[in-house]
């Protein structure tokens, strides 16, 4: 009984791990876009797939627990030993870890174009501001030696 429900888990959130996959793309298109509104719909989605795929963990470690397994990899090879089902609960376990690390080596891809676009948006800001001063180069090619610095909006 608790590797069927350990099956039916795995199963749904195979298709939920797809889901947030599809939606981690749009967001990283979204981002290189600048499209806000399209990434506030997006994270809105993602909340809910996140959650849900939380809860699920939750319940397989609960389940193995339950059981007196490890909530890992051993503990459902152990249950996989003793189930009809075991080879299928192994496949499934398998594919939803192997989409779990797509999710999250997508999510980190998005977090370096966030980071990205931050030190851009900062490193403007402090040119407009006056704080920082860019990079000028002078007709020899080094850096160029410019007296007092204003910010755009004085200059």
């Amino acid at each position: 009984m608790q590797d069927t429900s350990l099956l039916d888990l795995f199963t749904h959130d195979i298709g939920t791990a797809e889901q947030l996959l599809e939606l981690i793309d749009s967001e990283f298109q979204a981002l290189s876009d600048r499209d806000l509104p399209r990434l506030q719909n997006i994270l809105t989605d993602k909340l809910p797939l996140l959650t849900l795929l939380d809860q699920h963990g939750k319940q397989r470690s609960q389940l193995l627990a339950s059981l007196g397994l490890s909530a890992d990899r051993v503990g459902l090879q152990v249950l996989a030993t003793q189930s009809s089902q075991g080879d299928l609960l192994l496949e499934r376990g398998d594919q939803l870890n192997a989409l779990l690390e797509r999710c999250q080596t997508a999510n980190l891809r998005n977090g370096r174009l966030i980071r990205s676009s931050q030190a851009s948006a900062n490193s403007m800001l402090g040119i407009l501001r006056g704080n920082e001063t860019p990079s000028l180069y002078d007709c020899r090619g080094s850096a160029a030696r410019i007296g007092q610095q204003r910010p755009l909006s004085q200059a």
